[in-house]
């Protein structure tokens, strides 16, 4: 069953990851809940943030800032500061993760593909993140058990099954730099904020990979994650 595209009021003060803790399959699907008087926003997890957030947008575009990082005032939702937001590949799905399974065998064994549905918990020093990361593998190394995923929400897999890799290694994000309050140098280590973080929480990582590109903004690759 596909979730209805219907854009209400609320859907603007909403995560956007359809992650199910409110109940509801989607986003969307909560939103117009909200807005028919059928639920309460306090239901999602993230809402009491977000309406912040939501509210210090809205009289900040007023004022012409247009900086998201200078809106959250360069702090994560745990209050800790950080240097750069993350962003995303044009017309990607999501953040561009290399990932190492505890079990590099199983990329063989279960016949990780490209365009397979994939779920997995990022666990240990890597990245230690609780929530289980869902996405959409986009090329697979089988020779040393590496994939390369882009992690979206999890209505997909609810919607079309999966394949579970279990615990892995998070080896690499890669994306675009379009708020810095830093200078971006290649072989420094950043606090950053992936922009589709579920928790919004900041991430550590060192830069090695870096192009400026025409418009001002960096496309990297950062290693050595960690979280927190």
């Amino acid at each position: 069953m596909e979730t209805t595209s219907v854009q209400t009021p609320t859907i603007e003060m909403l995560p956007k990851l359809d992650c199910g803790a409110c109940g509801y399959r989607s986003c969307v699907d909560f939103a117009n809940a909200v807005d028919n008087s059928q639920a309460e926003l306090k239901m999602c997890i993230h809402a009491k943030q977000l309406v912040v957030n939501h509210i210090q947008r809205n009289c900040l575009n007023c004022a012409g800032v247009e900086n998201l990082g200078e809106k959250l005032e360069w702090q994560d939702s745990l209050k800790r500061e950080f240097d750069f937001i993350l962003d995303v590949f044009e017309g990607e799905p999501g953040p561009k993760e290399t990932i190492l399974p505890y079990n590099p065998t199983l990329v063989k064994d279960l016949g990780i593909k490209k365009g397979d549905v994939m779920i997995g918990r990022p666990m240990g020093m890597s990245c230690g993140c609780p929530v289980t990361h869902c996405g959409v593998v986009s090329d697979v190394d089988a020779r040393n058990g590496v994939i390369y995923w882009n992690v979206t929400g999890p209505l997909r897999p609810r919607l079309e099954g999966f394949v579970d890799i279990g615990y892995y290694v998070s080896q690499a994000y890669e994306g675009i730099i379009k708020e810095s309050k830093e200078e971006i140098r290649l072989g420094r280590r950043y606090w950053f904020l992936p922009r589709r973080c579920m928790l919004q929480w900041r991430h550590s990582g060192l830069v090695n990979a870096v192009t400026k590109l025409r418009d001002g903004s960096y496309k990297v690759r950062i290693e050595g994650l960690l979280i927190g």
